[in-house]
């Protein structure tokens, strides 16, 4: 059994086009040995944002601390922790801290994705 905190001072900035002040922490992955599924960790700081993006895969997000808005398919909804989020496959994403405090979400993808590694986040 691999037992990891989910430690926001663990966390890496996201390197990728249109992402601002969002940092990452592979909690299982690939490197884990996981099969089918990676666990990634976010941190987004006030004023941060993820990049808009698509890609050919869901991911569930469930959202540990703090709120963000939620933009998905054009449609945006304000998220608070406690709350989960399916993203379907294809639809343009992104989430944005416009609170007055930094944010945490987890998000889960297929291991198969390149989200599965260390390496920009999506």
């Amino acid at each position: 059994m691999l037992v990891r905190p989910a430690d926001p001072a663990a966390t890496t900035p996201v390197e990728m086009d249109g992402a601002r002040d969002v940092r990452m922490q592979v909690m299982v992955g690939r490197d884990d040995a996981a099969p089918n599924f990676a666990m990634r960790h976010f941190v987004v700081a006030e004023g941060g944002h993820t990049p808009q993006h698509n890609h050919p895969y869901e991911h569930e997000v469930y959202i540990v601390e703090g709120e963000l808005e939620a933009e998905c398919s054009g449609e945006t909804r304000t998220v608070r922790a406690g709350d989960v989020l399916l993203v379907p496959s294809e639809a343009v994403h992104q989430f944005r801290n416009t609170s007055g405090a930094d944010a945490r979400f987890l998000c889960m993808v297929p291991v198969t994705s390149d989200c599965g590694q260390p390496v920009p986040g999506s």
